[in-house]
């Protein structure tokens, strides 16, 4: 789906008990954005360089697990005391980081999202945290992530109130940054319902700053971009990097295939746009893994894997991990794929061909002239399909040959040079991921 294209998705009715998009003034604006400027300025700039944030963090794709798409903002703890936000929940699930071997793979961030606070600041207008579902407070919670060993991620929106209407950090930036300063905070991600757009452009660079300035490490993760794009309204996407670390361009993750699905030819259409951006110290986020959850096959779960180690995307898990099938822990787990999506080079990978319903993405690792490639079959047919290609066509070419080596079922191909062909079995909605490591000469 092109950016042109997903304008129109854009102005989908947000369904009752979902999360606010855009406020309704700028759905109001989509009818009058002169799209030919919008494409020339997204041209444009994609063929810029871009520089990074110079705060040291996220030189590879940060990895941790994040409330929001499997618990959204289930409040009720008497209801529902085992899946409600509450301190109980992320403190459940920073025990099965570290117990279940998340942590050690590299899953290190345990992000609370929307609707940890009370309706109303205090009387001095600072964030206070729900007496009743978090009654140690936000510091608390802090400090047993951090004698975990894990890092702490929290949330904010621009506007005056969040998406789900606690209160949002419209003129209240020095405030809630001297607040999560003095909860220590290790990540923010500042999210940007119910405002105007010049209010992003305002709030989002002084909230990095703000950040920046407290002297303490603080990666930052940003909406910016979505509300422009979800609006149909030109954006200057060279300024994120200088900004931010990560950013979401595209909706929301649903836990269904078509959302990947979306999300992935989102961006296949727009690729050298996103891959111009990405780097180390600055990502492309799209958002969410919800293997482990209810809307994916297994295969569809590797494919996430695989397409969000491909895109050089940050891992955020948002599933139960308390009671997680084990072959699906299995693959959040597969230390080959996380080692992909890790890869120091920091390249976002390409889709480089497509043929019958197959796509063929790649990304370049080290050592230097090695790749790892994933056939990905986006077809429902209900068959595997067989594929057959020469390495030379899908961008491996250098004479030496490469080592290579496929990673769900660790199954070593050998030696082969730029002519040989490769064949695979692709499952449908699945993937099969390999490794093409060059030979010293």
């Amino acid at each position: 789906m092109s950016i042109k294209n997903t304008l129109r998705e854009s102005k989908r009715e947000i369904k009752p008990g979902s999360r606010p998009l855009i406020h309704a003034n700028m759905l109001n604006q989509q009818g009058k954005t002169d799209m030919a400027l919008l494409l020339l300025v997204l041209s444009l700039f994609a063929c810029k360089k871009v520089g990074s944030l110079n705060n040291g963090l996220a030189l590879t794709p940060p990895m941790g697990w994040l409330a929001w798409e499997r618990f959204r903002c289930e409040v009720d703890c008497d209801e529902d005391p085992y899946n409600c936000i509450s301190e109980s929940l992320f403190m459940d699930m920073a025990d099965v980081l570290v117990s279940d071997g998340y942590k050690d793979a590299g899953y290190t961030y345990v992000n609370v999202d929307d609707c940890y606070m009370e309706k109303n600041r205090d009387s001095q207008g600072r964030l206070v945290a729900d007496h009743n579902r978090f009654p140690s407070g936000m510091e608390k919670l802090g400090k047993y992530l951090h004698s975990k060993g894990l890092k702490y991620g929290m949330y904010e929106s621009v506007g005056d109130k969040t998406c789900m209407n606690y209160p949002g950090s419209w003129q209240h930036i020095s405030k809630d940054v001297r607040s999560f300063t003095s909860w220590k905070i290790d990540m923010f991600k500042f999210d940007g319902c119910f405002t105007e757009h010049w209010k992003l452009d305002k709030a989002y660079p002084e909230m990095g700053q703000a950040l920046n300035k407290t002297g303490r490490p603080i990666l930052y993760s940003c909406s910016w971009p979505y509300y422009f794009f979800a609006a149909g309204m030109p954006f200057n996407y060279t300024q994120l990097p200088h900004y931010c670390n990560m950013w979401r361009m595209y909706h929301d993750i649903d836990d269904t295939w078509n959302s990947i699905s979306a999300i992935i030819k989102f961006y296949g259409d727009n690729q050298d746009l996103l891959a111009s951006l990405a780097g180390p110290g600055h990502w492309n986020d799209p958002d969410m893994l919800i293997i482990g959850n209810y809307g994916l096959s297994y295969e569809q779960s590797k494919a996430q894997m695989a397409m969000w180690a491909v895109f050089a995307a940050p891992l955020f898990m948002s599933t139960d991990l308390r009671d997680i099938k084990p072959e699906l822990r299995n693959i959040l787990l597969n230390r080959e794929v996380i080692a992909v999506n890790q890869d120091p080079l920091g390249t976002q990978g390409r889709k480089v061909l497509s043929r019958g319903g197959i796509e063929v993405w790649l990304r370049p690792i080290i050592p230097r002239g090695s790749s790892a490639v994933v056939f990905l079959n986006m077809r429902v047919d209900g068959t595997p399909v067989k594929f057959t290609t020469s390495l030379r066509d899908i961008g491996l070419t250098k004479r030496q040959g490469y080592h290579v080596r496929e990673i769900f079922h660790e199954h070593d191909y050998g030696f082969m040079h730029p002519g040989d062909v490769f064949e695979c079995r692709i499952n449908p909605t699945g993937v099969v991921m390999i490794t093409a490591r060059l030979q010293s000469p």
